[in-house]
């Protein structure tokens, strides 16, 4: 018997604390050798969701760093804990408007209604689904943004926003007025009108002569005009 050998079974305390040690080393390279086999697993799979190729590093604009990987690609495992939290809380609905907010919206689905037929009123929209930008940190810092009300044209194109400002939108300390900046500046470069309907002082006429203004007459509107 080598004396290394015999000299760990004549102490009980070294030759347990050795074994210790060789167990927590297998536990460690069995962890780092499936961690390489997941990182591997994930890459195929975005090769697939790309055709086939590896998609390039995309990089932020005009800072030469690298976009963080949850940007540059889907995570399936990101998806897949999303889909288990979601399964294992309850969900209720609520109303999309609350009662000031859905008068309002009566009033001017109404009196657009009126204006143009072929014209629609939209609440409740996110920035990012009529608004698209080449710079990647500028659309994520409105994607999700919403604007109270939208008019969309025929041709489903927005073209005008409208924020309805309730009582303490802007109340000192409140974000409410920079998120506002964000959205008036992202909307002013699109092209699309901004306009704020005030809580208490926005009258369902003055409501019906902003809808005039910002909408064109349709076809039974101008047959209205030409036989008066």
């Amino acid at each position: 018997m080598p004396p290394e050998l015999a000299a760990l079974i004549d102490n009980p305390l070294l030759l347990a604390a050795v074994l210790a040690v060789g167990a927590i080393c297998g536990v460690a390279i069995e962890r780092l050798a499936e961690n390489i086999e997941k990182q591997r697993r994930r890459e195929y799979w975005r090769g697939r969701g790309h055709g086939g190729k590896s998609q390039p590093t995309p990089w932020r604009r005009n800072t030469g760093l690298p976009v963080p990987t949850e940007k540059a690609a889907p995570r399936t495992a990101a998806a897949a804990d999303q889909l288990r939290c979601v399964m294992e809380a309850e969900f209720t609905e609520r109303a999309l408007l609350n009662k000031s907010e859905a008068a309002v919206f009566k009033t001017l689905d109404a009196a657009v209604i009126a204006r143009n037929p072929g014209w629609q009123v939209m609440a409740q929209v996110s920035l990012g689904e009529f608004l698209a930008s080449t710079d990647s940190d500028a659309f994520a810092a409105v994607n999700s943004k919403r604007v109270d009300f939208a008019l969309m044209d025929e041709h489903a194109h927005v073209r005008h926003a409208l924020e309805y400002q309730g009582t303490g939108h802007h109340l000192p300390g409140g974000a409410a007025a920079a998120r506002d900046a964000v959205k008036k500046e992202a909307l002013r470069k699109a092209g699309i009108g901004y306009h704020e309907v005030v809580a208490g002082h926005t009258t369902p006429a003055e409501l019906k002569r902003l809808v005039e203004r910002l909408v064109p007459g349709g076809p039974e509107t101008a047959i209205g005009a030409q036989s008066q």
